[in-house]
């Protein structure tokens, strides 16, 4: 859809001026954002648009974020974020009525401003918990203000209107989870039995990921739509591995054996160093890090994923071990790929790379036509007979 599309479709009369000197942004630029976060859940202009009413409703949502056994990470990472950045999420879409490292207060009263939010708007606030929760012992590995992860979390979750675990560690116990987990680490979707909790996983996870569940929430007032592991369909639906553009080299059977080979340096499939991409759900390939493009993720500087959002592979399976193909397994018999290459060899190699490209091929323009086919979504259906 056109600028002058949106523009069109949306001009029913909203008065963004507030917002447009909060976010010191035109109108235009604001409702493109929205566009663009709508957009990536697979929603049309109408969404877009009423984000963009929730957004310049004054009334935040109240956030409480509670941290366990973790690094921060996932805080860290969110810091850094730049659409939007951190400062307009807390200070314009949120309310960040609770957290323990960016709190500006301490002592028992920023413990006091956490029950005041509970108590005062319960079934309404937004509850965070970042890091694994600590079950061993009755939870005296992690205590904050007295209180252990245990019982902050039970007290927080009881009455929250939703339900983030951010992080791995959060999702489902992290490094610390692994064997023989001596604090009986665990994340929030096991320790908070019955209620619903939405997975943010990675290590650290892609702010976007958080921002755009955030904003989904500010809008609709409910989770956006997640898989049988509690993850946004919208932002892990697909494995990295059909996004990752050294994909075309796996179906060719082009591998890098070892880091600084022929191989690597050329930017061949990783596949064979152990890289987790292909039984690994997660938007990395697309959205990449810190807002700066460039191959700026594991995979595009030259190291192999390692499955940081998958239970039971990041921090679990060992790193350098091959990963389960969710989609096909090439056989290990492809030839070795070298600059001297007997005339055998040869054909064999460039019959398997112009395979690989025919397969890259339909794969990229699947890709474009599902994208075109979005943009679409809320376009009039044209008549082909009438040449439209």
């Amino acid at each position: 859809m056109s600028t002058r599309e949106f523009d069109i479709a949306n001009d029913t009369g909203h008065d963004f001026s507030e917002v447009e000197r909060r976010l010191g942004v035109s109108r235009r630029t604001f409702l493109n954002f929205c566009a663009g976060v709508a957009a990536s859940f697979g929603m049309g202009t109408k969404s877009a648009m009423a984000m963009a009413a929730a957004i310049a409703n004054p009334a935040r949502t109240p956030v409480i974020w509670l941290h366990g056994q973790e690094c921060t990470g996932p805080t860290e990472s969110l810091l850094r974020s730049e659409q939007p950045s951190f400062e307009h999420l807390i200070l314009d879409l949120i309310s960040l009525d609770y957290h323990q490292t960016l709190d500006a207060g301490a002592g028992h009263r920023v413990e006091e401003i956490k029950r005041e939010t509970i108590k005062k708007y319960k079934g309404k606030y937004l509850l965070v918990i970042e890091g694994a929760i600590p079950t061993g012992q009755n939870g005296i590995f992690c205590k904050i203000g007295g209180q252990t992860m245990m019982d902050a979390t039970k007290e927080a979750a009881e009455s929250a209107g939703a339900i983030v675990a951010f992080g791995s560690c959060a999702s489902w116990g992290g490094v610390q989870s692994a064997s023989p987990n001596p604090t009986g680490a665990v994340g929030a979707p096991e320790f908070l039995k019955g209620k619903t909790v939405v997975t943010i996983p990675g290590c650290p996870p892609n702010p976007a990921n958080f921002l755009g569940t955030v904003l989904y929430f500010v809008t609709y007032g409910k989770l956006p739509p997640i898989d049988d592991k509690g993850r946004p369909k919208w932002a892990y639906g697909r494995l990295i591995h059909e996004n990752c553009y050294r994909r075309p080299h796996f179906d060719a059977g082009r591998f890098a054996t070892q880091f600084g080979d022929d191989g690597h340096r050329q930017g061949w499939c990783l596949y064979k160093m152990g890289c987790k991409g292909p039984e690994t759900y997660n938007n990395c390939p697309s959205l990449e890090y810190n807002n700066v493009g460039g191959g700026v993720w594991p995979i595009g500087v030259g190291h192999p994923c390692f499955g940081c959002s998958e239970k039971g592979t990041g921090f679990t399976k060992p790193m350098f071990s091959l990963a389960e193909v969710k989609t096909h397994t090439p056989p290990n018999a492809f030839p070795m790929i070298s600059e001297r290459q007997s005339p055998t060899t040869s054909t064999i190699t460039i019959a398997a790379a112009v395979g690989g490209a025919a397969v890259g091929a339909v794969l990229g323009a699947a890709l474009v036509t599902g994208k075109k086919l979005g943009e679409k979504t809320d376009a009039p259906q044209q008549d082909p007979a009438k040449g439209e």
